[in-house]
């Protein structure tokens, strides 16, 4: 037996709203016989907890006979509120209403009572084909054979037959459509997340790949609506993964009019709208539609509001990692770096309260972004601080890509404050992790020569010659079309001028 306290149940408390914690004192109140005083008690120590600490409370309830079986009578709490959520949202979805009735159809047959169940089952029918909820419509299917078998088909001929039977191929063959479309699109974001936009011709190979598995052809007007959504999330995803932004913000605006035309549907999944939003702001921005990259921003903030789930919170996390790292990125790029950093506390409050929900991606995005803001506006000392937070708390190989520009950015940083006794243990760092990464390019070479050339200068004169040569280089690489996606992260080329600037000024040159 593990000897870990688990937290579960102390993490499910707390995500509880308050409309939610109200309802249980009623839910337990009538469902709970016996015991209720003490499960609504055990409930309202554990709330009051801002860290879960089992010790606090197995003194605070020593003379209870229920902590002699804690860890039964913790697992019976867990389950009445998870019994409790489910009545308390059971009619905030279609497919929860569905289920229901579906449930509703086996107790009634179960009992007997076969036209009543055909009756339920008949609604479920129509709810299911309204709401296109197909693994509802194959349950429903499944019931529909049995109702028949029971009353030995009297009522079914053969055309009856034929129809059941096409009903159930097209459900199958969308489920199966659907599923070939996740994970051809899963595999292209894995890789997306993990290693960033291609930058090889093997990269190039490898994305193509992927999406040489995708067996679905069909137009979107011929697909379901959450099918038609995945074929152009997938190439949206595809062609960024490949650099071509040009061809991806297409097939993200048709996502936007197809949730727009589709609101009902996508109000039962809203997660999907997210990235839709995020996406087409971000790709927008960088082929110059900065209106219409600011007005999708608005309507990500407001998406809670908009879709009726302001106390919904994974929505509320979402929301707040996607619209402030897309807001601190479009600010810093276009130079509003006041407000981009009026903007920081907002972040760090959120990186605090949702520490545990937030992904390493997310996290790291944060660190890296608000470390270029910091550095761009002139606050190295601050800057170094983020990356750090970046370099010292995010597993790697969650994020190669953005971590290797972060030890990069972390070098320039320490060659700008003049952190010379600091650099060799940090050049060390970064060559250790690009030959783990099996990935090191022409950039970070250039760069990595560069930086340590420089340690070994002894002369402005000497300096000035190697800036000249690395802003020389790192033109070239910016028409590289496997080079250039490095300065999405940060523009290393413009950094690399102004040094030539300040050792020219420094030298005296004009």
């Amino acid at each position: 037996m593990s000897n870990t306290t688990s937290t579960h149940l102390h993490e499910l408390i707390h995500s509880l709203t308050k409309p939610e914690k109200r309802y249980f004192k009623v839910f337990s109140s009538r469902h709970v016989i016996g015991d209720e005083n003490n499960y609504e008690r055990l409930f309202d120590a554990i709330s009051a907890q801002e860290e879960y600490d089992e010790t606090e409370i197995l003194e605070l309830f020593q003379d209870e006979a229920f902590i002699h079986r804690f860890s039964i009578t913790k697992n019976r709490l867990y389950n009445i509120i998870l019994r409790c959520l489910d009545s308390y949202h059971s009619n905030n979805s279609a497919e929860a209403q569905i289920k229901r009735q579906i449930h509703s159809v086996e107790i009634l047959f179960k009992k007997g009572l076969y036209l009543q169940s055909k009756r339920v089952l008949r609604s479920a029918k129509r709810q299911a084909l309204k709401h296109h909820k197909i693994t509802s419509q194959m349950e429903i299917s499944r019931w529909e054979k049995k109702l028949m078998e029971h009353g030995q088909y009297q009522e079914m001929g053969k055309k009856e037959l034929k129809s059941i039977l096409q009903d159930d191929l097209l459900a199958t063959s969308r489920i199966d459509a659907f599923n070939k479309l996740w994970n051809v699109k899963s595999k292209i974001f894995s890789n997306l997340y993990l290693h960033g936009k291609a930058r090889s011709k093997k990269e190039l190979v490898k994305y193509k790949k992927i999406l040489d598995e995708l067996a679905v052809k069909q137009e979107n007007e011929e697909l379901l609506v959450e099918n038609a959504y995945l074929l152009n999330h997938l190439y949206s995803a595809y062609y960024f993964g490949v650099s071509d932004e040009k061809s991806s913000y297409p097939y993200l605006l048709k996502n936007l009019e197809l949730i727009e035309s589709n609101p009902e549907h996508f109000k039962e999944d809203r997660t999907l709208v997210l990235p839709t939003l995020s996406n087409a702001i971000y790709v927008g921005n960088k082929l110059g539609f900065e209106k219409e990259a600011f007005e999708n921003l608005e309507k990500l903030r407001r998406l809670p509001k908009i879709m009726g789930a302001t106390s919904d919170p994974d929505l509320t996390i979402k929301v707040f990692a996607l619209s402030n790292s897309l807001e601190l990125a479009l600010l810093t790029e276009h130079g509003d770096f006041k407000k981009a950093i009026a903007l920081v506390s907002t972040i760090e409050d959120g990186l605090i309260k949702y520490d545990r929900q937030l992904s390493s991606v997310h996290k790291a995005s944060f660190y890296f972004n608000i470390g270029v803001l910091f550095f761009k506006a002139g606050h190295p000392n601050e800057a170094l601080k983020w990356v750090n937070q970046l370099l010292n708390h995010i597993e790697t190989d969650k994020i190669q890509d953005l971590y290797c520009m972060g030890q990069v950015l972390n070098l320039i940083i320490h060659m700008d404050l003049g952190n010379r006794s600091l650099m060799p243990y940090a050049m060390r760092s970064t060559k250790r992790f690009l030959e783990t990464r099996e990935r090191v390019y022409k950039f970070e070479s250039v760069m990595l020569k560069f930086i340590n050339s420089m340690l070994r200068a002894e002369t402005t004169a000497t300096e000035l010659k190697l800036i000249r040569n690395l802003v020389a280089e790192l033109t070239e690489l910016k028409k590289d079309p496997f080079e250039r996606t490095i300065y999405e992260y940060f523009d290393f080329l413009e950094w690399a001028i102004r040094k030539e600037k300040e050792l020219s000024t420094e030298r005296g040159d004009r």
